[in-house]
C-alpha cells in the first residue's frame, strides 16, 4: 500500500511538472527581428487596420484624440470585466520601455515583458498572424503617439479566470496555427486574409465561441451573440451577406449599406478605421468575405 500511494504520488508530480512545462509562457527569439527595418507608414496602417484606437482610446475620442492611447474603456464578458490598458509611449504607465520584441511577443503569443499570460480579450489568437515586419513598424509608429500618464486599472476577473497559469492551458486548446481559410487564393484574397483574419480580427466578433470562450472556427464568420446580450452580431459568409464586393468595400469606406442605412455601434468604430485604409485594401477584404465557405470543417478552398 505504501508503494502504491509512493508511485501515485510520483505520477501527481510529474503530470504536474508536466503541466507547467506545457502551459509556459512563450517567447519569440531576438534573432527573429534580426534584419527587420521599421517602417513608419506601414506602422501607420497597421495601427487603423488592427483598430488599435477602438480599443485603447477614451470611449468619447474622435479626431486626433483618437491617438491618446490611455486605455480605460471597458469590456464585459461572461468571464468578468476587462478594462484596456494604457498603451501609450509613457514609460512608466503605458509601454514606452517595451521593445519591438516586447510587442511581438504580446501580438503573437499573448505573453507579456514579465513573462505573464495575457487574457484573450487582447486578440493575440488572431494577431498570431501577423508580420515581423508590421510588428516592427507598429511599434516604431508606436513610439510617436503621445505620452499619458494615466494608470492602467486591474481586470474585474474573479476565480477561476484570474489565475494566469490556466490561461496556459487555453491557448493550448485554443491557439490554433495558421489560417482559416486555405485553398487556391489569388494575391487580393491572400491580402483580404491576411486584413480580416489577422490585422482587422473580425472573427473575434462575428465567430461564435464555445462555452470557455474559444473560437468556433468551423463556423467561421458565421455571426454570433453580441457579448452585450442585445442583440446579435451578424454574420459575414457570402450565404448571409449577399452585397457585392463593390457594396462591402463602399461600406467599409463610408459606413452606408447599399440601403442607404448606416453603421451604428461598435461597427461604426471600425469604419471609422477601415475609412482610413486605401481603396485597394477595403477591395482586398470584400474579396476575401466573398471567397469564404458559408460553414465546413477546416474551410478549404479546394
Amino acid at each position: 500500500m505504501r508503494r502504491f500511494f509512493l508511485l501515485a504520488a510520483c505520477v501527481v508530480v510529474l503530470v504536474g511538472l508536466a503541466g507547467l512545462v506545457l502551459t509556459r509562457p512563450q517567447k519569440m527569439d531576438q534573432s527573429e527581428l534580426i534584419g527587420v527595418t521599421p517602417d513608419l507608414a506601414r506602422g501607420e496602417v497597421v495601427f487603423h487596420a488592427a483598430g488599435c484606437a477602438s480599443c485603447h482610446s477614451a470611449p468619447d475620442a474622435v479626431g486626433e484624440d483618437k491617438f491618446i492611447l490611455a486605455g480605460g474603456r471597458r469590456f464585459e464578458t461572461d468571464f468578468g470585466t476587462f478594462i484596456a490598458p494604457n498603451i501609450s509611449r509613457d514609460p512608466d504607465s503605458g509601454i514606452g520601455s517595451w521593445s519591438a520584441l516586447d510587442l511581438a511577443n504580446a501580438l503573437i503569443h499573448g505573453t507579456g515583458p514579465q513573462g505573464q499570460h495575457y487574457f484573450p480579450a487582447f486578440p493575440y489568437t488572431s494577431y498570431a498572424n501577423m508580420t515581423t515586419e508590421d510588428i516592427v513598424s507598429l511599434h516604431a509608429f508606436l513610439s510617436t503617439l503621445p505620452a499619458v500618464g494615466t494608470e492602467s486599472k486591474a481586470h474585474e476577473v474573479g476565480f477561476p479566470f484570474n489565475v494566469r497559469r490556466g490561461l496556459g492551458g487555453w491557448k493550448l486548446l485554443f491557439m490554433t496555427p495558421g489560417w482559416v481559410v486555405e485553398g487556391d487564393l489569388n494575391d487580393q484574397q491572400i491580402r483580404g486574409r491576411y486584413l480580416v483574419e489577422a490585422l482587422g480580427h473580425c472573427g473575434e466578433c462575428h465567430t461564435p465561441r464555445n462555452g470557455l470562450g474559444g473560437l468556433k472556427r468551423d463556423l467561421w464568420l458565421a455571426g454570433a451573440p453580441n457579448p452585450s446580450g442585445k442583440g446579435r452580431i451578424p454574420g459575414l459568409t457570402p450565404d448571409q451577406l449577399d452585397w457585392s464586393e463593390a457594396d462591402i468595400a463602399e461600406y467599409l469606406k463610408s459606413g452606408f449599406t447599399p440601403d442607404y442605412d448606416s453603421a451604428g455601434g461598435e461597427m461604426a468604430e471600425v469604419i471609422e478605421n477601415t475609412s482610413l485604409l486605401t481603396d485597394g485594401d477595403r477591395l482586398a477584404i470584400a474579396a476575401y468575405l466573398k471567397a469564404v465557405p458559408a460553414s465546413s470543417p477546416r474551410l478549404s478552398l479546394e
